[in-house]
């Protein structure tokens, strides 16, 4: 598995934790570091860049994904898919270095990997819809 689809996932399984238990997302990262076996710089960079640029930005986040996931709204979404978009929709409106069809796509894989039968279905037609309507909002580089 390439290192940034594991920092995806990574940065996935932090906000899922912070989500579900209602933890501070930094709080969650250092559980989730600390019981990690083998830590990768790489990964681990990556998906504190993630992580950090969804806390960041996430009222802007969410409010582009509640704009064009008709008829759901943020909080009735599975926990994973709502997660997903959240990475994806960061990818999209503000990592210039992160070609869309790579957010896309990997977020597809994620949510079906993680997701139920038709995460990767809902993943891909909000963020659809969301690349091709929304302007990058700035680029804030990967390491």
């Amino acid at each position: 598995m390439r290192k940034r689809t594991m920092a995806r996932e990574a940065a996935l399984k932090i906000l899922y934790a912070s989500d579900i238990n209602r933890e501070s997302i930094t709080e969650c990262a250092g559980k989730f570091w600390d019981n990690e076996a083998k830590e990768d710089d790489e990964v681990r960079s990556f998906s504190e860049y993630l992580i950090r640029g969804v806390s960041d930005h996430a009222e802007q986040i969410d409010r582009t994904i509640t704009k064009y996931a008709a008829n759901w709204e943020l909080e009735r979404m599975a926990t994973v898919d709502r997660n997903v978009l959240r990475i994806a929709c960061f990818e999209l409106l503000f990592s210039e270095d992160i070609p869309p069809k790579v957010a896309i796509n990997e977020a597809i894989d994620i949510a079906k990997k993680y997701g139920d039968k038709d995460s990767g279905k809902f993943v891909n037609g909000i963020l659809d819809k969301i690349n091709k309507t929304e302007q990058r909002q700035g680029s804030i580089a990967a390491d």
